[in-house]
């Protein structure tokens, strides 16, 4: 069952969509999360490859909700930022989350959860408590960043990409999704970093396997 919903309405009243499989009386979702930063497409190339094979089929005994672009005004410009000039990985109401940037390229908001995505993400996480989390980014040192208890499903992920498996970016993240629900809620997340510039065939290749991989490790560890 495919469902297309309404998620929440960006800064400009653009809407952002999410995409429901599987039924929904059958427990918590999986939650894939992509486009939150706008400079970081190969995230929302694989959100999109995935959409499409689960439109095909979805075999899984537990439901799936997929945003594929969370961040409208950053697609659209190509700027990591949303359409109030905030990172929304350094937005989130974490215990750790400081008004003053770690660095001028991640701001973090004129408050914890001030944005209308972030807002959005928080009430639908708090509501629907997800038994896992897969956000799915870009960057050079590309990486499984893994946050909770998720290492079964991260060292699926790394037979298949081969990318190692790291507790941390190497950077201060405040206010990071990894933190809020992984950390401090204990619900497993994954930040994908999937390597930055990579051609859309390896996207569409390699690294959906990889995460259909982690779909079936889900499903193996549910029994």
């Amino acid at each position: 069952m495919l469902k297309a919903e309404l998620f929440c309405h960006s800064v400009n009243g653009l809407p952002v969509l999410s995409h429901s499989f599987g039924d929904s009386s059958l427990g918590s979702p999986v939650l894939i999360l992509s486009g939150v930063h706008g400079n970081e497409p190969e995230g929302v190339i694989l959100a999109y490859r995935l959409l499409s094979e689960f439109q095909k089929t979805y075999v899984y005994s537990f439901p799936c909700v997929l945003i594929p672009e969370f961040n409208l005004e950053g697609l659209m410009s190509v700027n990591r930022l949303n359409g109030n000039s905030v990172d929304l990985n350094r937005n989130l109401p974490t215990k750790d989350w400081n008004k003053e940037a770690f660095n001028p390229k991640y701001p973090p908001g004129p408050a914890a959860n001030s944005e209308p995505e972030s807002k959005a993400l928080v009430s639908w996480i708090d509501r629907n408590r997800p038994r896992f989390i897969f956000s799915l980014h870009s960057f050079q040192n590309f990486m499984l960043n893994a946050n909770g208890d998720c290492l079964q499903v991260a060292e699926a992920m790394r037979e298949i990409c081969n990318y190692p498996i790291e507790e941390s970016i190497g950077y201060p993240t405040p206010g990071c999704l990894g933190t809020y629900a992984g950390l401090e809620r204990s619900i497993p997340t994954i930040t994908y970093e999937i390597e930055r510039g990579l051609s859309l065939d390896k996207i569409c290749d390699l690294h959906l396997r990889t995460l259909m991989r982690a779909f079936d490790k889900i499903e193996e560890l549910k029994r």
